[in-house]
């Protein structure tokens, strides 16, 4: 599953093996097997479900049938299954021989379940559990749900279904947990004129009557329960063959061509899979389903054979679409894709081993596209996501890679940096460390060692271990098994006979726990002078001495691909910022991330970042520019509210930033590069949040001569411009922005349109964004992120609006993401209240073991109110120091 970016991406860039070889799981994994996580009774597994459902899109509900064929492993009264949301009317269970039995039926809305108890007890065997029941139709991304959405013919309605983590069971009564794995064959009775979508192709179409077709699809491969997928609606389907595989695209009705790239995308991904996995993909066809709409968890999910995908993450609109917009299609199909043998085939055990999904999916989409495209130097990105692990890493509430995982909701949270951007760095670091060759083999034999099949980390570190004769598992259990970030300080370094030999200790980095008792990392370091060779060691016991072929400034972390902080002595951090334009372009990044972060933890002057922007060459490599006018925004949020402060800083960072903008100017110059062209957008929004008055006017002057000027506001800047207006807006141009949101007919422009009405700093129309938010003009699923794009600019507003109008807003965000919604808007707020705040909203609203998102967000706002007092101080000295 790709979590959902939408709202993030848009603030910042505003801002800135046939079916047949299914193996069957050995006997002597039984009793392992027996071992993992469960909510349910150990006494009965699933073997194959029979599904036929028929929607009534009219009325929201459904009427569903299944037979489940199961193993009874041990004398039983009763059989307890998740089920959600369910009424049902007829439950039978039938022994392979003999007559079938009634069952009396217990739903426990609470925990999930249904229980059927027999009169006569059930003896060990094969038997099959029939059940008749109606199910509910939601209008947000859980079980099955529809979304309406605006065409130029008038309003449509489509269904879908989005299962992971726990949401199967509001579909299906069901083992709903991954390490139950079962075959299924669906049976979908749905509208004659429209296509219904499943994992597997279909194997005949009957007639209804009254207008219906009853669809049945081929038997699926042994998977998990939230893999399933059915879709239904007025769509249209394109392909292409990949090899043996039938690739494909849906769409809504005449939007086939906005996929054109996602399709010959995929076919390039999925041969390169084919090969890096050393198994080829088992199913006979692999579709990516667009929908409109969005989530407030997600953006795309890995349903095997059927991934669905948002709109703005698949289809590229002629009229709105960027170059980040591309390369965020083809990244989000290389994780999706990577997840069809990571997490598809070879499943993690219970949600505790999440990451081996999802940091390894996250691995494989950078990776893929680093090596697809190298254009577009995405290299460089690597920095950015450990950026993003390492800031929710380095608080309090953190927890481990690996994580015990007990409750549903416990399973939702689950889903966040740590699970994705921290495996995914953690991955990074252990390829290089074992060599890209010897990971690779062993990633061959993990997926063949565990073909259909569930397992925990430690699978992945032996099969690795088998094929590279490199012992890796101690290295890799302190980085998954422990939380928290290493800190490699380089407490000498001194230079003799052409070698530098530098000291090396290693702590702990956070940011809220100065005096912590660091725990110990085995940490694999490569250093490296300019123009020298990397050299290579494992820390080890808290101190290393490494010597580094040549002297001069010393890179610790070269190529940063360790996952840890890198704390320079002031001698070698002024030898760094004296040559920091002879760095190559990823380790400025890098030692632009350490000494943000170790500046606004207290651990250096916070001035020193200041330093290496004044240090960076005009010239630099646009991703370093992108990354510095983010920061640039970010250290302007902490002035709010103190317009003489904010003023002197602006002065800097515009001063910084105009140059820059200079050289890539407002129209696209013939054959630049693509960086260079995400770079103008990013300096575009930045230079408009920071009030650059020749930006917000040539902003403003393109918005009022659209109408005239087709080129005024070309499709790869209209998104940045509108940004730039909505977030300066007064209540006229607001208005202006709200009408062309309600005239727009392409959900995947409308949907942007109204994010943009909730990015302004004014608070009036802030509020009046929110009130829009709760009518059902935005759309059901567009509501909860307009409330959440608010509180990028307003969050006490935000979270005191949503909070007082809790049951309606309830209705709008998918149950998956309740939990973290809430506290999250309230995450960027500098007031101490707010703390108060959250704190009795978790006590209130939350479960005692759910409330890790609310902490987080508690331990931000801390940091937050921490870094605005105790370090902004330092960078008002350093400005008044240097004429600003």
């Amino acid at each position: 599953m790709r979590r959902s970016t939408l709202v993030s991406a848009i603030v910042l860039a505003l801002a800135s093996a046939s079916m047949s070889a299914v193996a069957a799981v050995p006997a002597a994994k039984h009793a392992v097997e027996q071992q993992a996580t469960t909510q349910l009774p150990r006494n009965v597994r699933p073997v194959h479900y029979d599904v036929a459902v028929t929607p009534h899109a009219d009325k929201l509900s459904f009427d569903g049938k299944v037979a489940i064929k199961v193993d009874v492993l041990e004398p039983t009264g009763s059989i307890t299954l998740n089920a959600l949301g369910m009424s049902f009317s007829e439950v039978t269970l039938a022994p392979a021989s003999g007559k079938a039995q009634a069952a009396k039926v217990a739903v426990d809305e609470e925990k999930q379940t249904a229980t059927f108890s027999f009169d006569k007890p059930l003896a060990k065997g094969s038997y099959t559990l029939t059940m008749n029941y109606t199910g509910k139709i939601g209008t947000q991304a859980n079980g099955l749900f529809a979304i309406d959405y605006d065409t130029k013919a008038g309003k449509k309605r489509a269904l879908y279904t989005q299962f992971e983590n726990s949401d199967a069971r509001r579909f299906i009564p069901s083992w709903d947990e991954p390490n139950y794995k079962a075959t299924f064959n669906l049976t979908a009775t749905v509208p004659a004129d429209q296509l219904a979508i499943s994992n597997m192709p279909v194997a005949k179409k009957s007639d209804a009557g009254n207008g219906l077709v009853t669809v049945q699809f081929q038997p699926s491969p042994k998977m998990s329960t939230y893999l399933l997928f059915f879709g239904v609606g007025d769509f249209e389907r394109a392909t292409a063959m990949a090899g043996k595989t039938e690739v494909g695209v849906v769409t809504q009705k005449g939007m086939l061509s906005q996929a054109n790239f996602a399709l010959d995308s995929a076919k390039t991904i999925l041969a390169e899979y084919n090969d890096y996995f050393g198994t080829p993909y088992p199913l006979p066809k692999l579709d990516n389903i667009a929908s409109p709409g969005r989530s407030q968890f997600f953006g795309a999910m890995e349903n095997w054979g059927a991934i669905y995908t948002f709109e703005y993450v698949l289809l590229l609109d002629p009229t709105i679409s960027t170059q980040a917009d591309k390369q965020n299609v083809f990244s989000v199909q290389a994780h999706e894709m990577a997840h069809q043998w990571f997490g598809d085939l070879v499943t993690m055990r219970w949600w505790d081993d999440l990451w081996l999904n999802e940091g390894f999916a996250s691995w494989m989409e950078a990776r893929t596209t680093e090596k697809l495209h190298p254009e577009w130097n995405t290299k460089l990105e690597q920095v950015n996501v450990r950026e993003g692990a390492m800031g929710r890493d380095a608080i309090a509430t953190t927890h481990p890679i690996v994580q015990h995982v007990e409750t549903v909701e416990q399973a939702s949270q689950a889903f966040d940096a740590i699970t994705y951007s921290k495996g995914q760095a953690v991955i990074g670091m252990l390829e290089g460390y074992v060599g890209a060759d010897a990971w690779r083999d062993g990633v061959r034999l993990y997926m063949k060692q565990h073909a259909y099949g569930n397992t925990v980390s430690d699978d992945l570190w032996r099969a690795v271990e088998q094929a590279s004769k490199k012992p890796i598992s101690d290295v890799a259990h302190d980085f998954t098994l422990q939380p928290g970030i290493p800190l490699i300080t380089v407490e000498s370094a001194s230079c003799a006979a052409g070698k530098t030999t530098l000291k090396l200790s290693q702590g702990e980095f956070t940011r809220d726990r100065p005096g912590k008792q660091p725990l110990s990392w085995r940490v694999p370091v490569i250093a490296q002078t300019l123009g020298g060779e990397p050299a290579r060691t494992l820390v080890t016991g808290g101190k290393a001495t490494l010597e580094v072929p040549g002297c001069g400034p010393v890179v610790v972390n070269a190529g940063q691909s360790g996952y840890y902080r890198t704390l320079y002595g002031a001698e070698q951090f002024a030898a760094l910022k004296d040559n920091f334009a002879k760095l190559p372009p990823i380790d400025q990044l890098g030692t632009l991330g350490d000494t943000w972060a170790l500046g606004m933890a207290g651990q250096r002057p916070s001035s020193d970042f200041l330093d290496l922007v004044q240090a960076t060459p005009v010239d630099a490599d646009p991703q370093i520019w992108g990354d510095i006018a983010g920061d640039l925004s970010g250290v302007d949020g902490y002035y709010e509210g103190d317009a003489a402060r904010q003023a002197a800083f602006r002065k800097f960072a515009i001063a910084k930033l105009a140059p820059v903008f200079a050289r890539v100017g407002w129209e696209p110059k013939e054959g630049e590069a693509d960086p260079v062209k995400i770079l103008r957008t990013e300096l575009i929004g930045t230079l408009g949040n920071l009030g650059d008055p020749a930006v917000l006017k040539e902003a403003q002057r393109r918005f009022d001569a659209q109408g005239k000027d087709p080129k005024a506001m070309p499709p790869a800047l209209r998104r940045t411009i509108l940004g730039v207006v909505a977030r300066n807006a007064d209540a006229a141009t607001w208005d202006r922005l709200h009408a062309m949101a309600k005239a727009e007919k392409t959900p995947l422009v409308k949907d942007q349109l109204y994010t943009l009405l909730s990015i302004g700093r004014d608070k009036a129309l802030a509020q009046k964004t929110l009130d829009l938010a709760l009518t059902d003009e935005p759309g059901a699923t567009n509501s909860a992120s307009m409330i959440s794009v608010v509180s990028s600019q307003h969050p006490e507003l935000a979270f005191d609006f949503a909070v007082a109008h809790k049951a309606e807003v309830d209705k709008k965000v998918d149950s998956s993401a309740s939990s973290r919604y809430y506290p999250q808007l309230a995450s960027r707020s500098l007031n101490p209240a707010m703390v108060g705040k959250v704190k009795a909203y978790a006590e209130k609203y939350l479960a005692a073991g759910s409330r890790r998102d609310a902490d987080t967000a508690v331990a931000n706002i801390e940091y937050r109110i921490k870094v605005k007092n105790e370090r902004m101080p330092a960078i008002d000295a350093w400005l008044k120091q240097h004429g600003g």
